[in-house]
């Protein structure tokens, strides 16, 4: 199984950007935590992170073809990003939805996904874990 995970704005400062909120680990400590996660379950991943909403719509469609699965962390994306969740449509490629934090519990901005009006599965609140759950949704 090929997998892409796309993570969106501001997920490489984990570690600096409120840490209270997302945690110490910075993102390369992710990258490998995502890197075992799906060894384990003998899965390849490409793992794309973009501050840029066009560039994540690129990766999106370029994913028509080539991918099983996406697992995407649109992060700020998630609450403004129309374009993502039409690019993941026009794709049609499974999608689980995943969010460090409990985006359900934080400001009421928050708590409104464009992305989990396509995504199979959302996953939110689990930190690193998540990334785990999500890619072991495509072994259901």
């Amino acid at each position: 199984m090929k997998i892409l995970i796309i993570n969106g704005p501001n997920l490489n400062m984990l570690g600096i950007r409120e840490p209270s909120i997302y945690g110490k680990q910075d993102y390369n400590t992710l990258v490998e935590f995502i890197k075992r996660s799906a060894a384990s379950l003998s899965f390849e991943v490409e793992i794309f992170q973009s501050n840029h909403e066009g560039v994540i719509v690129d990766k999106i469609q370029a994913a028509l073809g080539v991918f099983d699965g996406i697992v995407i962390n649109p992060a700020a994306y998630t609450h403004t990003s129309i374009a993502i969740l039409d690019a993941l449509k026009a794709v049609d490629i499974p999608t689980v939805e995943v969010h460090l934090s409990d985006i359900n519990s934080r400001e009421d901005i928050r708590k409104h996904s464009f992305v989990s009006m396509v995504a199979k599965k959302t996953i939110c609140g689990h930190g690193f874990e998540g990334y785990k759950m999500a890619l072991e949704y495509f072994t259901l």
